[in-house]
């Protein structure tokens, strides 16, 4: 048993599935889905809330309290 670790065959990130495409439509492909990943996110700021993580977007007023207050409810403030 010898002491080298075992050579690991790296998986491919992408793969052609039909068609012969050339060298520089995959490097502009891997070029154009890199972008778009948008890479690591820096720590330097905080980070953007969006309304779906927002608390206050699950604070309702409180219902009217009276005669029509069902009506009430159901309108804009």
């Amino acid at each position: 048993m010898s002491d080298e670790a075992p050579m690991l065959v790296p998986t491919p990130v992408l793969r052609v599935v039909r068609g012969n495409p050339s060298a520089a439509q995959l490097a502009a492909l891997t070029v154009v889905l890199s972008a778009a990943g948008g890479g690591e996110v820096s720590g330097d700021g905080p980070r953007r809330r969006t309304l779906w993580t927002a608390k206050s977007r699950y604070a309702r007023p409180r219902p009217a309290v009276g005669p029509g207050g069902w009506r009430a409810s159901a309108l804009p403030r």
